[in-house]
């Protein structure tokens, strides 16, 4: 299996702004405010440059589903002031996580690991995903307040 074959298959398209490619496999019953029960996608980044989830936040919680491929390292910077860099991937007695929730408020960004080539995933949240909810992170103003994080916030944004 490549990444041309997973494309193929589920019709991914470009995730705007953040980078990656991905498809809504899943949307719940429309809520009063507009927003769905619940969503689910799968989405694919690869090595290739450029190729990464830019750092942004959403107002719920968001769980990340490690399905094929390399490993994929997030950066987690969290309203407290502390930040994380866990890694989603299969070996998980060795720390790596099938899954992973993304606590609400979190700035959150990921690319594929040094020397990995592409990574499948999914994420889910409830309730469901809309773009008015997605805040995009600035370089700037991340930087100002995780400074100890400044190489890794600057390989994650883009304008």
């Amino acid at each position: 299996m490549t990444p041309d074959d997973l494309v193929a298959h589920y019709g991914l398209e470009p995730i705007p702004r953040e980078g990656g490619l991905f498809r809504r496999t899943w949307a719940g019953p429309e809520r009063p405010d507009g927003r769905p029960e619940g969503s689910a996608i799968v989405a694919l980044l690869t090595a290739a440059p450029g190729d990464f989830s830019a750092l942004h936040r959403l107002p719920t919680d968001e769980i990340w589903h490690f399905y094929l491929g390399d490993p994929l390292g997030l950066l987690l910077l969290a309203p407290d002031g502390t930040s994380s860099t866990p890694v989603l991937g299969p070996d998980v007695l060795a720390g790596q996580h099938l899954q992973l929730t993304v606590p609400a408020g979190t700035w959150m960004g990921a690319r594929v690991v040094a020397g990995g080539a592409w990574t499948f995933f999914g994420c889910t949240m409830a309730p469901g995903f809309t773009y008015e909810g997605y805040e995009h992170g600035d370089e700037k103003e991340l930087t100002a307040r995780h400074p100890d994080r400044a190489e890794l916030i600057a390989g994650l944004c883009r304008p």
